[in-house]
């Protein structure tokens, strides 16, 4: 009897090795996404590798090593097209997602350590779709609303008050995602999470999560991740590694 063959489609590639994907697949992938939201992107980039090269034919005229100079500007002018394709990515990546209910908790996806974010909001008004994301790390409880300043900031008070029950007194930082007044822009969100002081012990984040925890969430769906980063070229693929 013939040996019934395996057609899992997460079964490995003949050989059983994985394909790897390359930096510059990322990078040419990076930049397709990016130019459906920001047309203008091939001719900033363009610009930006041609006015580095240009810089260097200037100063090899003016130091008589135009050939040499030309050679050094140009991995000079790549770095720094990549560079600008990063930035513009970045700023594409947030723009899909900004307006959506969980857009923060897709934002804060980015942050690699530190820190620990409930997937679902832990408080949310049917009615109007404001939402309360909670996150503890070193700094203490973060509540994250998403919603207009006149209105997010009641339903913040509330989990908080609520938090506060069982925190023992350890620090709750409120932030508002927006662009209303006192609020923060989402593409900022994730710096501004990062730059809150540390307060905790890692023994006392351990103890602030288990406690705030208990409080339970809300089943809501939110948008998938997003990687900002993505665009950045990986300099150990640069390198041949």
């Amino acid at each position: 009897m013939a040996r019934e063959r395996s057609t899992s489609p997460d079964a490995p590639a003949k050989g059983g090795k994985v394909k790897k994907t390359r930096w510059y697949h990322q990078v040419w992938q990076a930049y397709q996404v990016t130019r459906q939201t920001d047309p203008a992107v091939t001719w900033i980039i363009l610009a930006v590798f041609a006015g580095v090269l240009a810089l260097g034919v200037l100063i090899g005229a003016l130091t008589g090593h135009v050939v040499y100079l030309l050679v050094i500007s140009v991995p000079f002018a790549l770095l720094g097209a990549m560079f600008v394709l990063a930035r513009r990515a970045e700023t594409a990546a947030y723009a899909r997602i900004d307006g959506q209910p969980g857009a923060s908790m897709a934002a804060l996806s980015t942050l690699r350590r530190g820190w620990t974010f409930t997937q679902e909001p832990v408080a949310a008004d049917p009615r109007t779709q404001d939402l309360v994301f909670r996150g503890v790390g070193r700094p203490g409880v973060v509540l994250i609303g998403e919603g207009p300043a006149h209105r997010i900031g009641r339903l913040l008070e509330s989990e908080r008050k609520r938090t506060a029950r069982v925190v023992s007194g350890a620090p709750i930082h409120l932030i508002q995602v927006g662009d209303g007044e006192g609020q923060v822009p989402l593409r900022k969100l994730p710096r501004t999470v990062t730059k809150l002081k540390g307060n905790l012990t890692k023994a006392e984040v351990g103890e602030v999560l288990r406690r705030v925890t208990s409080l339970g969430a809300v089943k809501l769906p939110v948008p998938k991740g997003i990687d900002p980063m993505r665009a950045r070229p990986d300099r150990k693929g640069m390198r041949g590694r």
